[in-house]
């Protein structure tokens, strides 16, 4: 069975050390890192003082899954979203969608336009880490403030564009692909998992991971019924087929136990979020008595938050999402830190387009990131492959035939807006 890249108990070799130290600058100094990267120098680089910010308000509509109980005429959705936009005098925007839907301390993006609009105007994206480091005490004690997520996305959006290579080159390249795995809704019977799992393989993906019908939903979660449900996927899959678990944190330390010793003799690769990640000790208490790997981080909001994790023994595969850390290069920082402990790092990419792409640059600049997560739709959507998809972007993530994803050549995080399809759903432009 596949299993990740880098062991999980090794710590701090010299190789790892080497690269991570080779990639310092461009967290450091990503202005000299963007000029090298093409052969100039950094006062060569177009002018990215930045002039302006801005909020596009986009009403779309989207499709129910087959079967749905509304009527065929009524069976698409409205949904209104909203992307940040920074642009520079020299007429380079980046761009971010702008996310209520992560579980963060202060999370809110409601004002964010407020607060870039009193940040950002005249301050140059060079001096990048300045605008959104979180060595601050406030900061380093509560999480990182969550508008700081999307100017830093932006941010590295424009520096890619200015020289004209995608983000992860200016991050500096490991690799061009990343293996993918389909990453599950929380559907809610048996039956939708081995489906999905026999339609995932069918379509070239080499690894699945499965959301129980519980997650976040009050009072659905059922352990009992998960364990069915891993061991039928098992079944369905096959014995060389790579499969983990996601709760979502909602097992009780006893639960988590039972599922960690099943995970074991079915031979899962992966058991995220089996506790809710304050219980620390009790994450320490099941690494010492499972064999599965225990992925944790989506619910950590700061980079400092982390060593505490790896230092204890309670996480084997690091997890992150930008939005909740501080953007790209908080995580770069914590992707850095794991691969110094000689653990991987698998970023969260469930979301849209725009959170595939960020992960995915972090993911190409890291020697230690095996997966991409590729969000899957809900249950009876006929593209396995769409659910990310959004039409006012031209740019989507398809797994190909091989299980890989493989790195785009447009310039900036790899998200290009389609201006004629988004002037069509426009509600305003805040400024």
């Amino acid at each position: 069975m596949p299993t990740s890249d880098v062991s999980r108990r090794n710590f701090l070799g010299a190789s790892a050390m080497t690269l991570a130290a080779a990639a310092t600058n461009a967290l450091a100094n990503p202005a000299e890192a963007a000029a090298q990267s093409v052969g100039i120098k950094p006062g060569d680089l177009p002018d990215l003082t930045i002039k302006e910010v801005k909020v596009y308000v986009i009403q779309r509509t989207q499709a129910r899954p087959a079967g749905s109980a509304s009527p065929a005429a009524a069976n698409r959705a409205p949904m209104t979203e909203q992307v940040a936009a920074i642009v520079t005098n020299s007429g380079i925007e980046g761009n971010y969608t702008l996310e209520n839907r992560y579980f963060h301390p202060n999370w809110s993006n409601l004002g964010w336009l407020d607060y870039a609009k009193r940040t950002l105007p005249g301050k140059s994206v060079l001096d990048l880490p300045r605008l959104t480091s979180q060595w601050d005490p406030d900061l380093r004690r509560q999480g990182q403030l969550s508008y700081a997520s999307a100017i830093d996305n932006c941010l590295w959006d424009i520096m890619g564009k200015a020289v004209g290579l995608p983000t992860y080159r200016v991050l500096g390249a490991y690799r061009e692909r990343v293996m993918a795995y389909g990453s599950s809704q929380h559907h809610k019977t048996l039956e939708d998992f081995v489906d999905e799992v026999k339609r995932c393989k069918a379509a070239g993906f080499t690894a699945y991971k499965i959301h129980p019908p519980g997650g976040t939903a009050p009072n659905e979660d059922d352990y009992k019924l998960d364990m069915e449900i891993c061991t039928a996927v098992r079944q369905a899959a096959g014995d060389d087929f790579t499969l983990m678990l996601d709760p979502v944190g909602v097992y009780d330390r006893f639960q988590a136990l039972e599922v960690g010793r099943l995970l074991d003799k079915l031979g899962y690769a992966g058991f995220e979020d089996p506790l809710p990640t304050t219980d620390i000790d009790g994450l320490v208490e099941l690494h010492s008595k499972v064999d599965v790997p225990l992925h944790v981080g989506e619910f950590l909001f700061s980079p400092y938050n982390y060593a505490e994790y790896i230092r204890r023994g309670a996480v084997d595969d690091v997890r992150f999402v930008v939005d909740n850390v501080g953007g790209i290069t908080s995580g770069m920082k914590i992707g850095r830190l794991a691969e110094l402990f000689g653990m991987p790092c698998v970023p969260h990419n469930w979301g849209n387009v725009f959170d595939h792409a960020v992960h995915f640059q972090c993911e190409l600049a890291m020697p230690n990131a095996p997966w991409f997560e590729k969000t899957l739709p809900m249950a009876g959507v006929a593209d396995l492959q769409g659910a990310a998809d959004l039409p006012y972007v031209k740019d989507s993530f398809r797994v190909q035939p091989d299980g890989y994803i493989y790195a785009s050549a447009k310039p900036g995080i790899g998200c290009e807006i389609d201006r004629a399809v988004l002037d069509k759903m426009l509600v305003r432009v805040d400024t």
